[in-house]
């Protein structure tokens, strides 16, 4: 690793696609590159992907503590030894304190599944089908004390369709995630907080 380069811990409950994306555009001239991938699920199938990829991988299991501040010192105990300059969020679904939140504002980024401030939370392509919405897409936000809030820095965007299900709408909005998250992160490691839209989506197919 670059002396110069940021280092980024990305965070992750599942699969991890979100993560590897990441991973493998954090190489050459990007200003960052991947120092750890954390879980709070041992099981999660992303700490293969990225064991498979050479990047340092733990897990602290959220269920063996008694609280969720328990469980967040463990985390900042576990990021410590690597130092992180960056956390990104990718798929992570443990609700962050505001100790912990603070303790990374400026730091901290994450991908939500709609076009904030619309949607935060859970379902949200559901909701964006039931409300009639013409489009749906994606943000990546700086993480505040507020869930699924702060700075929006980016969001791409793809039509829904009338025959559209949450999990079609879903994976059409998977593809733009894997777009917009590393183009953002590679900004934001570089000192650019300036907001990135990306181009509409021409081809639904």
């Amino acid at each position: 690793m670059s002396g110069s380069a940021k280092k980024v811990a990305i965070l992750i409950s599942g699969g991890g696609s979100n993560m590897e994306v990441l991973a493998r555009d954090m190489t050459g001239d990007h200003p960052a590159r991947p120092c750890l991938v954390l879980s709070n699920d041992p099981d999660a199938g992303g700490l293969a992907r990225a064991a498979a990829l050479g990047i340092p991988t733990a897990a602290i299991d959220h269920r063996t503590f008694p609280d969720r501040a328990a469980f967040e010192s463990a985390l900042l105990t576990r990021l410590a030894e690597d130092a992180p300059d960056i956390i990104a969020l990718a798929g992570f679904m443990r609700i962050l304190t505001p100790g912990f939140t603070r303790a990374w504002q400026g730091r901290m980024l994450n991908i939500h599944p709609s076009l904030l401030p619309l949607y935060k939370g859970l379902h949200t392509h559901a909701r964006a089908i039931d409300a009639g919405d013409a489009q749906a897409g994606c943000s990546v936000h700086e993480v505040t004390a507020e869930l699924d809030d702060g700075p929006i820095l980016g969001q791409a965007r793809v039509p829904v369709l009338p025959d559209d299900t949450p999990d079609t709408l879903a994976a059409r909005v998977l593809i733009q995630e894997h777009r917009l998250y590393p183009a953002v992160l590679r900004r934001f490691a570089g000192g650019d907080r300036t907001r990135l839209d990306l181009p509409p989506v021409v081809n639904i197919n």
